[in-house]
């Protein structure tokens, strides 16, 4: 299971909000110590947990514009002074993306563009659903950097997200321009505004930043188990159509025996990672696109649709289209 770092910044968070941070970690079904272990870790599903008591906790429909404008130094992990460090917007996009996993698990894809800069937020391939707040604050956070670095009111061309903000006004005040409502979540800024130095760039505190979160990020990686690093193997070869264990064990450098042994030393086996990831996949692009049933079989490795039935079917007991059809209502 992919894990990523907790950030200190939870800590002030909460404090500005006026939540008892033990209060909400039992809400949240997490160690009362959490924010105060060293280097401590979550799982994706802790992770979207977490947003989610909050958003619980405090019903505030505009809880996301509430934090982006007390985003303070005091919130920021590493990965974000980093971005605050960079030159400017595209390198900072581009030292987030590198450090993702020390903020949380999101995936981000840049383009760069002669006349724009498009950023796409990616939450993984996974049968927990972000929270729509954290999606609010993940497209605010790049305004609010590029805006707090520059120490100018930085308006995006465009604003994309798959649930409606509201209220819509306030959001639409915050961004300064319109909302779209899309398949996707992302944002995309004027080429002038991407390249508009940063008055915050510091190169001596990126030298003395970088070090320290390789370092960081190399513990995450070093710490995955070997479940973890099968299912990520997988999630490259599977739409390929390539879901044998000598294939993954070659990707890994051991051998079948070895994979399955340490597999088995974790109490699962091949056939239970990969059938949890085709699950969770499966689930992932029904909730999630209006991709047809036969596209996604031939994504999770099938080669023929009516095996993919039989195996959804006997992982949840119902079929794709009564999931789509209950996820529409």
């Amino acid at each position: 299971m992919e894990r990523f770092s907790v950030s200190s910044g939870w800590k002030v968070l909460l404090a500005d909000l006026g939540v008892p941070v033990r209060e909400f970690l039992a809400m949240a079904q997490l160690p009362k110590d959490l924010f105060e272990r060293r280097d401590a870790s979550l799982a994706s599903a802790d992770y979207f947990r977490l947003w989610e008591t909050l958003t619980i906790l405090l019903g505030d429909a505009q809880l996301p514009l509430r934090i982006l404008r007390n985003f303070s130094a005091e919130m920021f992990d590493p990965a974000t002074f980093a971005a605050f460090c960079s030159p400017n917007l595209i390198v900072a996009s581009q030292r987030i993306q590198q450090f993702k996993p020390l903020i949380g698990p999101m995936h981000l894809d840049i383009e760069v563009h002669p006349e724009r800069l498009r950023l796409g937020i990616h939450f993984g391939a996974t049968s927990e659903q972000p929270a729509t707040a954290l999606i609010a604050v993940e497209l605010g956070y790049f305004v609010q950097i590029a805006r707090m670095a520059t120490r100018q009111v930085v308006v995006p061309l465009r604003v994309i997200s798959p649930r409606t903000l509201e209220p819509k006004l306030a959001y639409e005040e915050f961004f300064g321009c319109t909302l779209e409502l899309g398949d996707s979540i992302g944002l995309e800024f004027s080429r002038a505004d991407a390249e508009r130095p940063f008055i915050t760039e510091n190169q001596a505190m990126w030298a003395l930043f970088e070090p320290k979160l390789q370092e960081r990020l190399a513990e995450l990686t070093r710490d995955s188990s070997i479940a973890s690093q099968v299912r990520s193997v997988l999630l490259e070869l599977v739409p390929s159509g390539i879901t044998g264990a000598d294939e993954v064990a070659r990707k890994l450098a051991v051998s079948r025996r070895t994979l399955q042994r340490r597999l088995a030393e974790e109490k699962t086996s091949f056939s239970q990672v990969l059938h949890g990831l085709r699950e969770e996949l499966a689930r992932h692009y029904i909730r999630n696109s209006e991709l047809p049933y036969t596209q996604i079989s031939f994504l999770l490795g099938y080669d023929d649709p009516n095996s993919f039935f039989r195996a959804f079917h006997g992982w949840t007991g119902t079929t794709p289209e009564r999931l789509r059809h209950e996820n529409k209502h």
